[in-house]
């Protein structure tokens, strides 16, 4: 099973949460090799989301997000083998009304064409973030 988008359900939940904390997203992508827009035009998947990345980016900027973490998967020691995760970051918004103003944003919704057309799988995990501490369980 692949998980492309969210439920309005589990939207609904998210936005239940009473958390003020700033707010993680972690978010692993898998795109598609290649995808074709319908008018026709065909580019490798992570050409689309890339146009993703470069339409939302503003938007996800003037709601005081940030970019916090990127890497680059190189092998998976747990779990299914064959989850390889093309983007891998951790966006930081203030809270969690700036997230749900992005999402409501007409603009950002425009963006979203391109990140729906390239995404063939995807996780995105809310968290809040805690100082790093003296080991892994602190």
């Amino acid at each position: 099973m692949s998980y492309t988008g969210f439920s309005g359900e589990v939207f609904n939940a998210f936005r239940q949460l009473k958390d003020q904390r700033p707010l993680n997203m972690l978010n692993l992508v898998r795109v598609h090799k290649e995808v074709e827009y319908p008018n026709g035009e065909v580019v490798p998947g992570v050409e689309a989301y890339k146009r993703y990345g470069r339409l939302s980016f503003p938007i996800f900027e003037r709601l005081g997000g940030k970019i916090v973490w990127r890497g680059e998967m190189l092998c998976s020691l747990i779990g299914p083998s064959e989850e390889k995760w093309d983007f891998c970051f951790i966006a930081e918004y203030p809270n969690a009304d700036a997230f749900v103003s992005m999402v409501k944003d007409p603009d950002y919704r425009a963006a979203m064409k391109h990140r729906q057309i390239a995404v063939r799988d995807s996780r995105l995990i809310r968290m809040a973030p805690l100082s790093a501490g003296k080991n892994f369980s602190e």
